[in-house]
Protein backbone atom coordinates (compact mmCIF):
# COMPACT_ATOMS: atom_id res chain seq x y z
CA UNK A 1 0.00 0.00 0.00
CA UNK A 2 1.26 3.48 -0.87
CA UNK A 3 0.00 6.00 1.65
CA UNK A 4 0.32 9.80 2.03
CA UNK A 5 0.31 10.48 -1.71
CA UNK A 6 -0.49 14.12 -2.46
CA UNK A 7 -4.20 14.47 -3.30
CA UNK A 8 -4.83 14.01 -7.01
CA UNK A 9 -1.57 12.17 -7.75
CA UNK A 10 -2.74 8.54 -7.40
CA UNK A 11 -3.17 8.07 -11.15
CA UNK A 12 0.37 9.35 -11.78
CA UNK A 13 1.61 6.86 -9.17
CA UNK A 14 -0.06 4.06 -11.13
CA UNK A 15 1.48 5.38 -14.35
CA UNK A 16 4.97 5.46 -12.83
CA UNK A 17 4.55 1.89 -11.62
CA UNK A 18 3.34 0.83 -15.07
CA UNK A 19 0.00 -0.34 -13.71
CA UNK A 20 -2.81 -0.05 -16.24
CA UNK A 21 -5.27 -2.53 -14.74
CA UNK A 22 -4.72 -4.98 -17.59
CA UNK A 23 -2.04 -6.91 -15.68
CA UNK A 24 -4.62 -8.74 -13.56
CA UNK A 25 -3.40 -7.33 -10.22
CA UNK A 26 -6.01 -6.21 -7.70
CA UNK A 27 -5.64 -2.42 -7.44
CA UNK A 28 -7.49 -0.11 -5.05
CA UNK A 29 -7.30 3.66 -5.32
CA UNK A 30 -8.71 6.17 -2.84
CA UNK A 31 -8.47 9.84 -3.78
CA UNK A 32 -8.96 12.99 -1.70
CA UNK A 33 -9.19 11.07 1.57
CA UNK A 34 -9.02 13.25 4.72
CA UNK A 35 -5.58 13.19 6.36
CA UNK A 36 -4.51 14.71 9.67
CA UNK A 37 -0.92 15.03 8.37
CA UNK A 38 -1.41 16.60 4.93
CA UNK A 39 -5.07 17.68 4.77
CA UNK A 40 -6.12 15.47 1.86
CA UNK A 41 -4.29 12.46 0.45
CA UNK A 42 -4.52 9.64 -2.04
CA UNK A 43 -3.90 5.98 -1.21
CA UNK A 44 -2.93 3.26 -3.70
CA UNK A 45 -3.04 -0.42 -2.82
CA UNK A 46 -1.69 -3.12 -5.12
CA UNK A 47 -2.23 -6.68 -3.92
CA UNK A 48 0.68 -9.13 -3.90
CA UNK A 49 3.28 -6.68 -5.14
CA UNK A 50 6.37 -5.48 -3.30
CA UNK A 51 7.96 -2.38 -4.82
CA UNK A 52 11.59 -2.52 -5.91
CA UNK A 53 13.93 0.30 -4.85
CA UNK A 54 13.98 1.82 -8.36
CA UNK A 55 10.17 1.96 -8.28
CA UNK A 56 10.12 3.76 -4.94
CA UNK A 57 12.83 6.12 -6.25
CA UNK A 58 10.58 7.07 -9.17
CA UNK A 59 7.59 7.38 -6.85
CA UNK A 60 9.38 10.10 -4.92
CA UNK A 61 9.11 12.33 -8.01
CA UNK A 62 5.33 12.66 -7.65
CA UNK A 63 4.82 11.57 -4.05
CA UNK A 64 7.80 12.77 -1.98
CA UNK A 65 5.87 12.41 1.31
CA UNK A 66 4.59 8.91 0.54
CA UNK A 67 5.00 5.88 2.73
CA UNK A 68 5.13 2.37 1.29
CA UNK A 69 3.54 -0.13 3.66
CA UNK A 70 3.99 -3.89 3.27
CA UNK A 71 0.90 -5.65 4.57
CA UNK A 72 0.97 -9.31 5.60
CA UNK A 73 -1.94 -11.11 7.26
CA UNK A 74 -3.92 -7.86 7.30
CA UNK A 75 -1.26 -6.04 9.37
CA UNK A 76 1.45 -3.56 8.41
CA UNK A 77 4.69 -5.56 8.63
CA UNK A 78 7.04 -2.92 7.20
CA UNK A 79 6.94 0.84 6.51
CA UNK A 80 9.30 2.68 4.17
CA UNK A 81 9.42 6.40 3.40
CA UNK A 82 10.10 7.11 -0.24
CA UNK A 83 12.97 9.46 -0.99
CA UNK A 84 14.69 10.74 -4.06
CA UNK A 85 18.05 9.16 -4.78
CA UNK A 86 20.94 11.53 -5.55
CA UNK A 87 21.04 10.23 -9.15
CA UNK A 88 18.70 8.44 -11.57
CA UNK A 89 20.69 6.18 -13.94
CA UNK A 90 18.75 4.55 -16.75
CA UNK A 91 15.37 5.11 -15.06
CA UNK A 92 14.42 8.50 -16.50
CA UNK A 93 14.84 9.93 -19.96
CA UNK A 94 15.94 13.51 -20.56
CA UNK A 95 12.98 15.45 -22.02
CA UNK A 96 15.36 17.31 -24.36
CA UNK A 97 14.99 15.48 -27.71
CA UNK A 98 18.42 16.71 -28.88
CA UNK A 99 20.26 15.51 -25.75
CA UNK A 100 23.04 13.06 -26.54
CA UNK A 101 21.49 10.59 -24.08
CA UNK A 102 18.46 10.32 -26.41
CA UNK A 103 20.45 9.53 -29.55
CA UNK A 104 19.89 5.88 -30.52
CA UNK A 105 23.41 5.45 -31.89
CA UNK A 106 25.07 6.67 -28.67
CA UNK A 107 25.86 4.00 -26.04
CA UNK A 108 25.02 6.37 -23.17
CA UNK A 109 22.88 5.61 -20.14
CA UNK A 110 20.71 8.55 -19.14
CA UNK A 111 21.97 10.15 -15.94
CA UNK A 112 19.73 12.62 -14.16
CA UNK A 113 21.04 14.33 -11.02
CA UNK A 114 18.73 15.48 -8.22
CA UNK A 115 19.43 19.16 -7.56
CA UNK A 116 16.68 19.88 -5.03
CA UNK A 117 14.81 17.08 -3.23
CA UNK A 118 12.07 19.34 -1.88
CA UNK A 119 10.83 20.74 -5.20
CA UNK A 120 11.90 18.17 -6.76
CA UNK A 121 14.28 19.65 -9.32
CA UNK A 122 16.52 17.52 -11.52
CA UNK A 123 19.26 18.15 -14.10
CA UNK A 124 20.42 16.06 -17.03
CA UNK A 125 24.12 15.39 -16.61
CA UNK A 126 24.73 15.57 -20.37
CA UNK A 127 22.81 18.61 -21.63
CA UNK A 128 22.37 20.36 -18.26
CA UNK A 129 18.63 20.81 -18.83
CA UNK A 130 16.65 21.48 -15.66
CA UNK A 131 13.78 19.04 -15.20
CA UNK A 132 10.76 19.24 -12.88
CA UNK A 133 8.68 16.26 -11.81
CA UNK A 134 6.06 17.28 -14.41
CA UNK A 135 8.69 17.00 -17.18
CA UNK A 136 9.94 13.53 -16.26
CA UNK A 137 9.84 10.81 -18.88
CA UNK A 138 10.25 7.20 -17.80
CA UNK A 139 12.63 4.95 -19.70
Amino acid sequence: MIDHVKAGEALRVLQILGITGKEGEIVSVAMNVPSSKIGKKDVVKVANRFLKSEETDKLALVAPQATVNLIKNYKVSEKRKVELPPVFRGLLKCPNPTCVSNMPHEPIISTIDVIDKDTPLLRCRFCQRLITSNDTVLV
